[in-house]
Parts: C-alpha cells; sequence; structure tokens
C-alpha cells in the first residue's frame, strides 16, 4: 500500500507520461491486463485511457485492472488512470 505522499510524487512523475493502452469496446479482458501488468514490470508506473465507447466508468476499470495486475491505482483524472507496480527485476522508481 503506498502512503498519500508516495502518491502525489508519483502522479508528479505520470505528469509528462501518456497513456500507452487505450481500453475500448472490448473492456478489460485477461489479454488487455496481462500487457499492462508487462508494461507496469518494464516502466513501473504507466498511464491507461478509457475511451467514451468502451462503457466503462474510468474508476470501475481502474480497480478491475488494479486488481488483475496486482499494481496500485495511482489516481483517475478524467478518463485517464495511472498505475505503479514496483518492478521485480528493474527497479527504477524510489519511493520517498
Amino acid at each position: 500500500m503506498i502512503t498519500s505522499k508516495q502518491r502525489s510524487y508519483l502522479r508528479s512523475l505520470a505528469h509528462t507520461l501518456s497513456p500507452i493502452f487505450q481500453i475500448g469496446k472490448g473492456g478489460v479482458t485477461e489479454e488487455s491486463c496481462h500487457q499492462i501488468a508487462n508494461a507496469l514490470e518494464a516502466r513501473e508506473l504507466i498511464k491507461v485511457r478509457v475511451l467514451e465507447n468502451s462503457g466503462y466508468r474510468p474508476a470501475d476499470a481502474a480497480a478491475q485492472i488494479a486488481e488483475a495486475t496486482g499494481a496500485e491505482t495511482v489516481g483517475v483524472i478524467g478518463s485517464v488512470m495511472i498505475f505503479y507496480k514496483e518492478s521485480e527485476k528493474k527497479k527504477r522508481i524510489e519511493l520517498p
């Protein structure tokens, strides 16, 4: 579990990132969660966008993805979700 101070720090790091995944009509699938988990292992901090036609509320999609990947939801801003998961092999981000 990350603290609010750590969450704020991660949000500031994510500010310059662009979303690398989109959740569309297909919704949150096992395959999309697998790809997101791989991206988290490589990058530790990623953004995911929920498209309007997906039928998902961003908060609901964030909860599903976080549960499936074991990641922390750093924040949900509009249709963009920010996830963090410490890498097992290539740890890059030092939390305060």
